[in-house]
């Protein structure tokens, strides 16, 4: 089979082929038919992941598929079963073979590109704004990076749970796809000021952020008493230094979100989320965004598309071609 394998830090992925898997104990045998792309992918290839697997590995976190084979103990799951999984690795191949309890059958209507562009995306912001923020209706959510694989779901999902969504993201076509996905009010990174702007729209409640950096900063001083700022990742490279005793004066709360981290200690957790997430995709009221479905051969393409940021939403690799 071909996969998109890294064997260095210094060097690039290369497509490779390789032989296919065999699944063990608990283990599916999933015959993929695409597979999302992801920041982390990039941080992946530098070794800068804090899940980085050892060397050599393929990437691609979350996949979709068809089950061909299963490992011995595996119930619930049967040949021909459509389903999607986050496995972390090992996506971006024609074959994988995954742990059967991360795999989630997919609805009848959903393609597999749908599906591969769907968990770590509405995955990250439904945990962040229900679980985590506790986000109320009517409150204000900033959403940073609105326009980027993360933030154009917090923007559905956040007006989907009753919120006032400012969309913040660079230039006026991403702004536009921000505010087709539901943003009250939008804001140009380029151009405009962060904080003078939220303020003057009465302030942030809860601000999410998967930018970091100086947009961060700004954000932090347009908080309203008793916000809640979610910290998402870092996608500017810089990684904020919050002073505590500012969190003080407004009583503000900064928490974390790692999606990926729910697996290993609260899994029901993600389980609930994920129903409600595909519930919504049922009825409707969710669609991924996908700028860009790429073949395998050029999957390298697509990681640079996020790497330079001229991807909105999600980048899809279809396989096979």
């Amino acid at each position: 089979m071909r996969a998109l394998h890294l064997t260095s830090h210094e060097s690039p992925p290369t497509l490779t082929d390789l032989p296919e898997p065999v699944p063990g104990p608990g283990q599916i045998g999933l015959r993929i038919g695409a597979c999302g792309l992801n920041f982390a992918d990039l941080l992946m290839i530098e070794g800068r992941y804090q899940d980085t697997p050892a060397l050599p590995f393929t990437l691609g976190l979350e996949v979709a598929g068809t089950v061909e084979t299963l490992g011995a103990g595996v119930t619930g799951l049967a040949p021909g079963d459509r389903v999607a999984v986050y496995g972390g690795r090992d996506g971006l191949a024609e074959f994988g073979v995954f742990d059967a309890d991360r795999a989630v059958k997919m609805p009848d209507t959903m393609p597999p590109e749908d599906a591969a562009a769907f968990q770590i995306a509405y995955g990250t912001s439904h945990l962040a704004l229900d679980h985590r923020a506790r986000l109320l209706p009517g409150e204000t959510l900033l959403v940073l990076g609105a326009a980027g694989g993360v933030g154009l779901t917090a923007v559905e999902i956040g007006k989907l749970m009753g919120a006032r969504v400012i969309a913040c993201a660079r230039g006026a076509d991403k702004l536009e796809i921000a505010r087709q996905a539901g943003a009250d009010h939008l804001i140009d990174a380029k151009t405009d000021d962060i904080r003078e702007t939220v303020k003057a729209l009465g302030g942030a409640d809860v601000v999410y952020d998967p930018v970091g950096g100086a947009q961060f900063a700004a954000a932090f001083r347009a908080c309203r008493p008793e916000a809640r700022l979610l910290t998402i990742g870092f996608a500017s490279g810089e990684v904020p230094q919050i002073k505590a005793n500012h969190l003080l004066v407004k009583n503000l709360t900064v928490m974390g979100l790692y999606w990926g981290g729910y697996l290993t200690f609260r899994p029901e957790v993600l389980t609930r989320s994920m129903a409600q997430l595909f519930a919504w995709y049922a009825e409707g009221r969710i669609r991924p965004h996908i700028s860009h479905v790429l073949p395998l051969a050029r999957a390298t393409e697509g990681l640079e598309l996020l790497r330079s940021r001229k991807s909105t939403g999600k980048v899809v690799i279809r396989i096979p071609e």
